[in-house]
């Protein structure tokens, strides 16, 4: 099978765990040992002055009311960064114009940064499978799989992200169906 990472894998209507209902998990790992990812359109109750504040970090007012997302159920105090600032140094680009960051030492440059060019998603958690599990659930019909790209990774609405996800592939999502596959 090809590498998931990076890559979307998109919840099929079927799939049952309530984690993954209408999820995007964009894939960051995926080799013999498992695979990682994170849901990147499932927000938390919780923003990211409200986060900034738990950690003492400073948090800038543009920034403020933005979402914290829920990762995944694994390690849910874990913290992992999306953005697109080329000014943190310690990154790790996903696709291109898109990096993973996991220190505090590259979150506080990113809460400061008030620019409206500069996109942040904070995630709480992570999505994790075990060996050849990710590869059973896909032949299963739980996923689908597209490339990855930045912008819906960052930008826009997360709410419509699934759907937008789905119609971007070329199905529309009324025709996924419970028991699997496509109508």
């Amino acid at each position: 099978m090809k590498a998931l990472a990076p890559g979307f894998l998109i919840a099929m209507p079927q799939l049952g765990d309530p984690n993954f209902q209408r999820t995007v998990v964009l894939m960051i790992e995926h080799s013999e040992g498992g695979a990682m990812g994170l849901v990147i359109n499932r927000a938390a109750p919780i923003t990211l002055k409200e986060l900034a504040g738990v950690q003492n970090l400073t948090v800038a007012d543009t920034r403020a009311s933005e979402a914290v997302f829920v990762g995944g159920p694994v390690d849910p105090y874990r913290g992992f960064v999306l953005h697109d600032s080329q000014k943190v140094k310690e990154r790790h680009e996903v696709v291109p114009g898109l990096y993973l960051s996991v220190t505090v030492d590259a979150l506080t440059p990113l809460l400061q940064d008030a620019s409206a060019l500069v996109h942040v998603r904070f995630c709480l958690g992570y999505s994790g499978w075990g060996p050849k599990q990710i590869e059973r659930e896909l032949s299963e019909g739980a996923w689908l799989f597209t490339e990855a790209a930045a912008k819906p990774a960052l930008e826009g609405d997360p709410g419509e992200l699934w759907e937008a996800t789905v119609r971007g592939m070329g199905f529309d999502p009324s025709m996924l169906l419970r028991g699997g596959g496509v109508n």
